[in-house]
């Protein structure tokens, strides 16, 4: 008879999952054992931030689920901010952590035990979407099977799974894979098809729920016959190739115009984030369409004339099939060679990094810095799923070690700041390790350049943001993996085109972007 740790692996297995990342620690060595007959690949970390974030990574990358593997007490709590950040923005992770022996816990009484936590789980809740406890070793196969239909169906995002170390020794029968939820129903178009009908000035506002869904095709669909102009947010960058998509953020003028002087805007898996409405100050709709699926979605920042609670990839084409075909009231093409000569005029040094970066064919990891949110507002993503930009919860240093996870599913390209790199610079052991094809760009402007330049906006002593930073390149070359230095972005479009693992250093400086809260230019809230 199999043991627990076999039988969890078998049943993450017939789930599709063909890569898990994790940390090896006493009490999670039986999953490690049993790996070599799974059938599934290990990713091994150096960090278990490593492990969420890199599964996170690789969750926005495929659209799968990822899966964390780490060991009891410290390495559990270790990767709660990635966990936060996968929460913020749905993604499907399963984050699977041992916990003390059943034989010797004692429900109530922390006794000591090596790596206990008096309630592991409850460290969970506030960054999951459920967070488990297996109670007996018979039971494993079926919590594992509940953990990732609870990750990947409805409103998705991250789960833990708790596993006391000897439920993995036990001998467990394998266990069946529970039957795909059914989705649910397309609501009754009828009300939403009135309000479109009515508007003169439609706009599209696509959000990362849509990307999750796989809503891109009907998107494209809808908008043929709406003929609107698309403002994606980060999470949905490059879901569509529509030719109304508009290739800049709300935040700059020329496209918040847009906002205001629609008269109806269908919002297609969205929750209005304060970082995409400048903390809400965005006015109200004059008539707004909702799709979710998520109930508590659909009206929370901003009250919907009509709602439809559902899948926004099956709603949008059922809805691309009722409604009427409209004129186009938006010169897009116009917008968005405004929206190039806004960035030009505002950081011509951004526009060579954004020109550098534009004949790029891979997936780009950014991290919470200057040049990330040049990419997250400004790049233009020419596939679904095709940038990671951790805007839900602002976690910085997620740009390096989200981009492992997003390597091994294909070519990636990180781009952190050299504050953020040294979060998990010691990963680049598992890049050099796996042979990923993953390129980090490090943008080194001495230290963390988004928080100096609030304290110059803000005429404060300049504190705590200037850092000793080691020679990059050097640092790279000391784990096997090449690396150039450049001065400025001149030479970067060359330096990507060399296959990873690579470490290509930038020495510069860039202004924040108009997407960044110090430059919101409407009124906020806070």
């Amino acid at each position: 008879m199999p043991n627990g740790a076999e039988s969890l692996l078998a049943m993450v297995a017939a789930h599709d999952v063909e890569v898990v990342f994790g940390l090896p620690g006493v009490h999670n060595l039986a999953v490690w054992e049993a790996l070599a007959a799974s059938g599934i690949r290990m990713i091994g970390v150096r960090h278990e931030q490593t492990a969420v974030y890199a599964a996170d990574g690789y969750a926005r990358a495929t659209g799968r689920l990822g899966v964390a593997v780490v060991t009891t007490g410290p390495g559990a709590a270790n990767t709660l901010g990635a966990t936060g950040e996968a929460m913020a923005s749905g993604s499907p992770v399963l984050v699977i952590a041992t916990d003390i022996s059943s034989a010797v816990r004692r429900p109530g009484v922390y006794r000591g035990v090596l790596h206990e936590t008096r309630d592991q789980r409850a460290l969970f809740g506030p960054v999951t979407k459920a967070a488990f406890n297996v109670p007996a070793a018979d039971e494993l196969p079926a919590y594992v099977d509940r953990a990732v239909r609870t990750a990947l169906e409805g409103a998705q995002g991250p789960v833990y799974l708790g596993v006391p170390t000897d439920f993995l020794t036990a001998e467990v029968e394998w266990g069946v894979r529970s039957a795909t939820g059914e989705r649910p129903p397309v609501p009754d178009l009828s009300e939403a098809v009135e309000l479109v009908g009515k508007a003169e000035r439609p706009l599209l506002w696509v959000g990362g729920g849509a990307a999750r869904s796989g809503a891109g095709a009907a998107i494209s669909a809808v908008n043929d016959r709406l003929n609107a102009p698309i403002i994606t947010t980060y999470g949905a960058r490059g879901i569509s190739d529509h030719p109304l998509v508009v290739r800049g953020p709300v935040h700059a003028p020329v496209v918040g115009a847009l906002w205001d002087e629609a008269d109806l805007v269908v919002a297609i898996g969205t929750d209005f984030d304060g970082m995409m409405t400048q903390n809400w100050s965005q006015p109200k709709p004059r008539a707004l369409l909702s799709i979710n699926i998520d109930e508590a979605e659909l009206s929370k920042n901003y009250p919907a004339d009509v709602a439809l609670l559902g899948d926004a990839r099956h709603v949008t084409a059922a809805l691309a099939e009722a409604v009427p075909v409209k004129k186009a009231a938006v010169d897009v093409e116009r917008v968005n060679a405004a929206v190039r000569e806004f960035v030009r005029a505002d950081s011509p040094e951004a526009a060579v990094f954004l020109d550098a970066m534009a004949g790029v064919d891979a997936t780009i990891v950014a991290d919470m810095c200057i040049p990330g949110y040049w990419l997250g507002g400004f790049h233009h993503v020419r596939r679904p799923r095709g940038l990671a930009y951790p805007v839900g919860w602002g976690t910085l240093g997620f740009g390096f070690p989200a981009a492992i996870g997003a390597a091994v599913h294909g070519r990636t390209i990180a781009v952190v700041g050299d504050g953020g790199f040294l979060f998990a610079c010691g990963d680049l052991a598992t890049v050099r390790q796996e042979g990923l094809p993953l390129t980090v760009v490090v943008v080194d402007d001495g230290g963390y350049g988004m928080l100096r330049y609030d304290q110059q906006i803000a005429g404060h002593a300049i504190t705590g943001v200037d850092l000793t930073r080691p020679d990059f390149a050097k640092l790279a070359e000391s784990f096997g993996i090449p690396a150039v230095t450049l001065d400025g972005f001149g030479g970067l479009a060359e330096a990507l085109t060399a296959e990873g693992p690579n470490v290509v250093v930038v020495n510069a400086r860039l202004q924040p972007p108009v997407n960044t809260s110090p430059r919101w230019y409407r009124t906020t809230t806070g």
